[in-house]
């Protein structure tokens, strides 16, 4: 990836072709798949998962992965594959710390409802409630978006992705201020609430009503708020200008077109991505915050919840968007809850069904085509489906 490569901390956005975006937003769906039931202690062979985990690394193309499976009983297995340091060969270190990407979107969501549940903040307010004045531009007005437009993605904001591309490789910080500004110098969409499509500015703007609400960082909510009420114990959002990962982790890598190298892309600014991208996980972590998030009371009470699986159409059949969160069907035709994340280094797809089931895997190295989707997808369908 070059110095203007855009970033993709996010699920690809609807003005791809219908038939790509069925497949970049949910490739979840497709083919019949094999149940990833493990293997006994000390059997031979390794179970599903981690046959799924084998395949997908290699030295030229993904340096390593990762993955956890949470059974209904709260049980969790972990899951490593190959290099985690390409530069000294050692291995990706189970359970690491990675770059989740827009799986961050959801925990901002969260934050968001339990305010919401609270009184403190009306799905249906317009941003100008919150932040009067701050939404103005071409096309743009916040006195005509609103809470839930933003967190579903329908408000027609642009996004900034694509002129932030320097400023995250290059370790540069960038406010949520000084981003908004540079969003706004794109036109809108769409009028609010008249289409669907996938915008980081939401979350970014998202982030900012949280604080303004809370009178705290967002780092801070999203910490007592989730991270200390559920008992994640590798989850952050990083600091201003935090570059490196803090717990041990894999390097994360990206590939110059098809035929380029590997380059370590580990350290980075991600203050861009903010609540829109920019926090740290494990997959053990992401595997319980899904499983938590799916019952009623644990991190949503029940009309909260009801509201964040309410969903709207994404423009590809069958792929539904709810407030911070996606819906789709697995092969099994069971339903899943769910959301991916990409930045430079990693790409990260974490899902749950209505009984408490997740899984999550992370490929060290982020997603430059659809090919790239499908085999960590198709790992995760096979996990909840097992």
């Amino acid at each position: 990836m070059n110095s203007r490569t855009p970033l993709r901390f996010h699920v690809p956005r609807r003005r791809t072709t219908r038939t790509a975006v069925a497949v970049a937003i949910g490739a979840l769906a497709l083919g019949t798949l094999a149940p990833s039931a493990g293997a006994a202690p000390g059997a031979a062979r390794p179970d599903t998962m981690q046959q799924r985990l084998n395949a997908m690394v290699s030295p030229a193309h993904a340096p390593g992965a990762l993955a956890a499976v949470r059974d209904q009983a709260g049980h969790t297995r972990t899951y490593a594959a190959g290099v985690g340091n390409l530069a000294t060969g050692a291995k990706t270190p189970r359970d690491g710390e990675v770059r989740i990407g827009s799986v961050t979107k959801t925990f901002t969501a969260v934050v968001v409802l339990q305010l919401a549940g609270e009184g403190r903040i009306r799905l249906d307010d317009p941003v100008d409630t919150y932040l009067p004045g701050l939404l103005r531009g071409r096309g743009v007005d916040g006195r005509h978006i609103t809470v839930r437009q933003l967190l579903q993605h329908t408000s027609g904001l642009p996004d900034y992705e694509e002129d932030v591309t320097d400023d995250i490789l290059q370790r540069h910080y960038l406010s949520p201020r000084g981003t908004l500004d540079i969003a706004l110098r794109r036109v809108a969409v769409f009028a609010p609430g008249t289409s669907w499509e996938y915008s980081n500015t939401n979350y970014l703007v998202a982030g900012m009503i949280a604080e303004k609400v809370t009178g705290r960082p967002l780092a801070e909510e999203v910490d007592k708020r989730v991270i200390k009420r559920i008992g994640l114990r590798h989850t952050y959002l990083p600091a201003p200008a935090e570059t490196t990962v803090r717990g041990p982790h894999p390097h994360g890598y990206h590939k110059d077109g098809p035929d380029g190298s590997l380059r370590d892309v580990t350290e980075i600014d991600p203050s861009a991505a903010w609540a829109a991208g920019a926090m740290v996980s494990t997959g053990s972590d992401l595997t319980r915050f899904f499983s938590e998030l799916m019952k009623e009371g644990h991190l949503l009470s029940g009309p909260e919840l009801e509201q964040m699986r309410t969903t709207v159409p994404t423009g590809a059949p069958g792929y539904d968007y709810g407030l911070g969160i996606m819906r789709t069907q697995l092969s099994c035709h069971k339903t899943v809850w769910w959301h991916n994340g990409s930045i430079p280094g990693y790409g990260t797809w974490s899902a749950a069904t209505a009984d408490g089931r997740a899984a999550s895997v992370t490929v060290t190295v982020d997603p430059t085509g659809l090919a790239d989707l499908q085999p960590a997808e198709d790992a995760v369908d096979a996990a909840l489906c097992g």
